[in-house]
């Protein structure tokens, strides 16, 4: 999955693909790298990263969905936590739904059920503005487990189809340096959670403190997780960087699965 920010604040890459044209530039160049999935973001979910308005949200991202899907063979995943604008992403072509709230804002799971989409449920403990001031938890495996099967059984409540609803643990999102550590090392227990598994921790703080890099200078941790996560049994891997992550995740598969993959 490759991420697509539209946003002037983004805090890998913000502002670089704010305007269409240079977003579609971007998505043409995601497709040549191997993608599968293209994300779409139109609001930061970076810590300390403010709200901003439904039609501002759309505007970013309306023009860029459509754009891909007019001219790129590429699944379309739109990053959002509001009904509203999950609703007219999916007319405009998204097929995905990835939302960092878990579909818990009014009105989402109804949307994401009507919409007929994938959906990826994201753990996260508070919210980006304030989410990594103080995280805590008493067993940060166990409780974002039972988030995410408890968000899991409301969406099927909705009428979400649960074939289509993949997890995401949420690393950086509500978690210190160790919980986010503690959740790598226990990354087969989500994936026995009959879920695909969607890990995005490219570019982020946790390889930045184990390595002590800059967010420009973290490719080859983004890399070494990659590979980690894939053999500890996740099946999508959101990244800023698609061509060597898809070699890495290619390697890892030819060794788990053999060369048909």
């Amino acid at each position: 999955m490759g991420i697509l920010n539209v946003t002037p604040d983004s805090f890998s890459d913000g502002g670089r693909f704010a305007g269409v044209e240079a977003a579609l530039a971007r998505a043409r160049e995601i497709v040549a790298e191997g993608a599968a999935i293209i994300d779409v973001g139109g609001q930061s979910t970076r810590p300390g990263a403010l709200a901003v308005e439904e039609s501002v949200e759309m505007a970013r991202v309306l023009p860029v969905i459509e754009g891909i899907a007019a001219t790129c063979d590429i699944a379309i995943s739109i990053d959002t936590s509001k009904p509203a604008v999950m609703a007219a992403a999916v007319a405009a072509g998204a097929c995905i739904i990835n939302d960092v709230y878990a579909l818990r804002a009014p009105g989402a799971r109804a949307a994401a059920a009507r919409a007929q989409a994938g959906v990826c449920l994201m753990h996260m403990q508070g919210e980006p503005r304030t989410m990594q001031e103080s995280p805590h938890y008493n067993d940060v495996v166990a409780e974002v487990i039972e988030f995410l099967l408890r968000e899991r059984q409301a969406c099927v409540d909705a009428g979400v189809a649960s074939p289509s609803i993949a997890f995401d643990p949420g690393f950086g999102f509500g978690k210190s340096l160790e919980h986010n550590l503690t959740l790598l090392r226990e990354l087969p227990r989500f994936a026995a959670l009959n879920a695909p598994l969607l890990v995005g921790v490219s570019r982020k703080s946790v390889i930045g403190k184990v390595l002590g890099k800059t967010v420009s200078d973290r490719l080859y941790g983004g890399l070494g997780l990659a590979a980690l996560t894939v053999a500890g049994g996740a099946r999508i891997i959101r990244t800023h960087d698609v061509g060597p992550t898809r070699d890495a995740i290619r390697m890892v598969s030819a060794v788990l699965q053999g060369m048909e993959t």
